[in-house]
């Protein structure tokens, strides 16, 4: 045993002559106050010089053969233990901090590789003037006409997505390019071309632009919204509040799946199904993609909540649900969408007296349906003997508690053509009607 401990300070004090070799003066170390204490006996001091020797050189060797013997040889396996672990800990820290470095620097390569696909979106719109009697103009007046040039009334962002035929094509939101006389599209390059709108869908708020593929260098494509989950990072790209800021990149989560929300459009209210998201999203994001980490279009930026005291509440349209519309628009300009013909109203938004006295409902019967206001002359609801109070309350043998479940239930679950089955209640009394579903088209604008 004397042996081994005079052959292994042997071997300290060689290691300790080659360190001082190596390291003229060594760096300096904070020490807990236990060991300063253990500093006063004078016989520790050469054996103390020897654990720090060895464990400098378990520091530099730990990965290896050689490392791993030291620490199972060592006539002062505490230290050598609490070294190792010491050492172990910074490694984890170090690995974390490598995996950080890493994902940051993979989103900053897919964020370089994705951009030239994203563009920015200028509506313009003519300005109504009018002539007086000494022949200057005004941009008010009754005697309005459309002569007066296009000026830019709003922006918003958009992401190329497909190329064919020396034509590039762009999915945006419809209430982006709503009401315009003529498009601009800003690309990656600085370059400003004009767009030309393919088709828009009021309902689920989605348009398709055309452009000369001349300048594109970049196509983005779809991902699956049905993967996302809850927690997810996503990264949202566009031109909040112009393009003074253009292809901004924020940063955020999946905050929550399957969310439907009310918007007004100039079809009506509609419900439609989205991603809600942290990620900030801006006044001129609108159409711009949100992305996962692969640089996919996981869904279509459209709006926020922007009450004062509410903070990252945005919201986007999952790329399941666009392109299928995306595909509509493309190859024939809009959406064939089944049309029943009727102006409807959430039943519960019905007085509760009015439900009882005048509609002859009652206990479970109330406030789950929807009630039709008024059925249009010549549609399906008509023809199928449907008049106004009547209550919607089952679509092809679904439920329709809502408004938005009964357009769901028509829309993606109905086709143009098919006769399906509308259970109602009138004067209290079920019934069911058949009805045979056709088409109304909406006219791009």
């Amino acid at each position: 045993m004397d042996n081994y401990r005079d052959e292994n300070r042997t071997d300290q004090k060689e290691q300790e002559v080659l360190l001082a070799k190596e390291n003229p003066q060594p760096a300096r170390y904070s020490v807990p106050d236990e060991d300063k204490k253990k500093r006063s006996f004078g016989w520790f001091r050469p054996l103390l010089g020897g654990v720090i020797g060895g464990g400098l050189a378990l520091g530099i060797y730990t990965f290896t053969p050689l490392g791993d013997h030291q620490t199972q040889d060592t006539s002062n396996p505490a230290p050598a233990q609490e070294t190792s672990s010491v050492t172990a800990k910074q490694t984890s820290s170090d690995s974390g901090s490598s995996k950080s470095s890493s994902s940051s620097s993979a989103n900053s390569n897919m964020v370089e590789d994705i951009s030239p696909a994203i563009v920015g979106i200028t509506n313009l719109q003519k300005q109504q003037s009018s002539s007086d009697l000494f022949g200057f103009g005004s941009s008010s007046g009754s005697n309005s006409n459309s002569s007066g040039e296009d000026a830019e009334t709003g922006s918003g962002s958009g992401v190329i997505f497909k190329k064919a035929n020396g034509k590039a094509y762009i999915i945006t939101n419809n209430h982006v390019v709503e009401g315009a006389s003529s498009l601009k599209v800003s690309l990656y390059d600085g370059t400003d071309v004009t767009a030309k709108l393919v088709g828009r869908d009021s309902l689920t708020d989605l348009a398709v632009l055309e452009i000369s593929d001349k300048h594109v260098t970049k196509t983005a494509s779809f991902g699956s919204s049905s993967a996302l989950r809850t927690g997810e990072s996503v990264i949202a790209i566009g031109d909040p509040l112009g393009k003074d800021l253009s292809r901004t990149v924020t940063q955020g989560i999946v905050s929550g799946l399957n969310r439907t929300v009310s918007i007004s459009t100039s079809a009506g209210e509609s419900s439609i199904n989205v991603i809600q998201t942290d990620a900030a999203i801006n006044p001129g994001n609108s159409g711009g993609p949100l992305l996962n980490t692969d640089g996919k279009i996981i869904g279509i930026n459209s709006m926020k909540i922007s009450e004062s005291d509410v903070e990252g509440i945005g919201f986007a349209i999952p790329s399941n649900d666009v392109k299928p519309i995306a595909e509509a628009l493309l190859t024939k300009g809009h959406v064939e969408r089944p049309y029943i013909g009727v102006s409807m109203i959430d039943l519960e938004q019905v007085p509760q007296n009015y439900q009882e006295g005048t509609l002859g409902l009652f206990g479970k019967q109330l406030n789950k349906g929807v009630y039709i206001r008024e059925v249009a002359q010549g549609s399906p609801a008509a023809k199928a003997g449907l008049k106004a109070e009547d209550i919607i309350i089952g679509l092809k043998g679904k439920e329709t508690d809502t408004g938005s479940e009964l357009r769901n239930i028509l829309y993606k679950n109905t086709k143009v053509g098919s006769t399906v089955d509308v259970k109602i209640i009138r004067n209290g009394k079920e019934m069911t009607k058949k009805m045979k579903l056709t088409q109304k088209e909406e006219t791009p604008s």
